[in-house]
C-alpha cells in the first residue's frame, strides 16, 4: 500500500477534549486580537498614546507563550491518543 494511502487511514489527531477546545478558542482569540491590533494600530495609538506599543508587545508575548503552551498540550494529547490506539510510529 502506498504511504499516502496508509496515512489517510491513520487518525492524525486525538478527539478534542473540552479543555483543549477552550485552549484553542482562547488561542484563536489571541491571534485575532493581534491581527486587529496590527491592522488598526494607528487608531489604537492615537487613542491610547504611549500605552499602545506596550499593549502590542504584551499581546504578542501572550500570544507567543500561549501558542507554545497549546502546542505542547495538543501534541501530548495526540501522542497519548496514538499510543493508546496502537498506531504510534
Amino acid at each position: 500500500m502506498p504511504l499516502w494511502l496508509d496515512l489517510l487511514r491513520i487518525p492524525m489527531a486525538a478527539p478534542e477534549s473540552a479543555g483543549l477546545r477552550r485552549m484553542r478558542l482562547v488561542w484563536q482569540g489571541l491571534c485575532l486580537s493581534v491581527a486587529l491590533l496590527v491592522g488598526f494600530f494607528a487608531r489604537v495609538h492615537s487613542a491610547l498614546g504611549r500605552a499602545a506599543p506596550c499593549l502590542a508587545a504584551g499581546l504578542l508575548v501572550a500570544a507567543a507563550l500561549y501558542t507554545w503552551l497549546y502546542a505542547r498540550r495538543k501534541n501530548a494529547a495526540d501522542t497519548a491518543f496514538l499510543e493508546q490506539t496502537g498506531k504510534a510510529g
